[in-house]
């Protein structure tokens, strides 16, 4: 009988300890929606006023490397853009 009572309440925290991590999930995906549709209203205002967007996402993504992933990157298209004859 002890242990019905100790399993039953080992379930129950258990059950709620995964509905706390499920419900900080929920939350935090929200505010993930959040952030991306701000992230698009500044693209969409960046448009408004002339910018490429798409040379600035460009930049966006680059300024998340470190300087010797970019140059890597940038010898590895050269080389790439070379060899179609495209430089």
């Amino acid at each position: 009988m002890a242990e019905d009572i100790t399993n039953e309440t080992a379930q129950t925290v258990a059950a709620g300890q995964l509905r706390a991590f499920i419900e900080r999930i929920e939350r935090l995906e929200e505010e993930k929606q959040t952030i991306a549709e701000d992230i698009k209203e500044v693209y969409a205002e960046m448009k408004g006023v002339g910018f490429d967007t798409k040379a600035v996402r460009t930049i966006v993504r680059l300024r998340k490397k470190d300087q010797a992933e970019r140059q890597e990157e940038e010898a590895m298209i050269e080389l790439y853009k070379q060899a179609l004859g495209m430089v």
